[in-house]
């Protein structure tokens, strides 16, 4: 097991920080002292799985307008004021880095295999601006992507491709086995080279 994958510490609120690499929002309410995830899922029946996970660290997720939210509550405002600018922006923490739980989180909600053995995970498309530091995330964790505009390689929104043998054995590595709720087909693996 590596030290950075999924299973090398206990599950914690930080580890949300992955729903939030894809099209998944935080947003601060009123006086900013409470705070709430807005998930839009691009992907179906993956909200048993994302519930479950998020649950193991204290969140309730439940179906929401567009996709799944939690309630605002007091413990996710550290979380906020990291991913949020003052005026509500969404952004990249300078210091963040991309573990096993965190990458888990995002692969489960805006991950998928695409037709050449490779694995997209999508982004933000109204945030740009985080495009550039996921990316440099991603490389530091070992997984340098490449990005991908809405429609290559079937991604639809903007993406990063993360392929070849090396880089899926450490994503697989790094995100470990797929969750219960969700097939196989559709989470990271490594199939190999062929014996000789």
């Amino acid at each position: 097991m590596s030290l950075f994958s999924a299973e090398a510490r206990p599950a914690g609120l930080t580890d949300l920080a992955g729903l939030l690499c894809g099209p998944g929002r935080i947003e601060r309410f009123g006086a900013g002292d409470t705070a709430r995830f807005d998930l839009p899922l691009p992907f179906d029946d993956r909200e048993r799985a994302l519930t479950a996970l998020a649950a193991a660290r204290g969140v309730a997720l439940a179906p929401g307008a567009s996709g799944m939210r939690s309630a605002f509550r007091k413990d996710l405002v550290p979380l906020a004021r990291t991913w949020c600018t003052p005026d509500g922006h969404k952004q990249v923490p300078p210091d963040f880095q991309l573990d096993g739980a965190t990458l888990r989180l995002w692969v489960l909600a805006a991950g998928v295999g695409d037709l050449r053995g490779g694995h997209l995970l999508l982004l933000d498309p109204d945030a740009p601006w985080t495009h550039g530091p996921l990316i440099a995330a991603a490389t530091r964790a070992g997984l340098p992507p490449a990005r991908l505009a809405a429609g290559e390689h079937g991604a639809p929104g903007p993406a990063l491709r993360l392929h070849g043998a090396r880089r899926m054995a450490r994503l697989a590595e790094l995100v470990g086995p797929a969750p219960r709720m969700l097939g196989t087909a559709e989470w990271p693996r490594h199939h190999g080279r062929p014996a000789a």
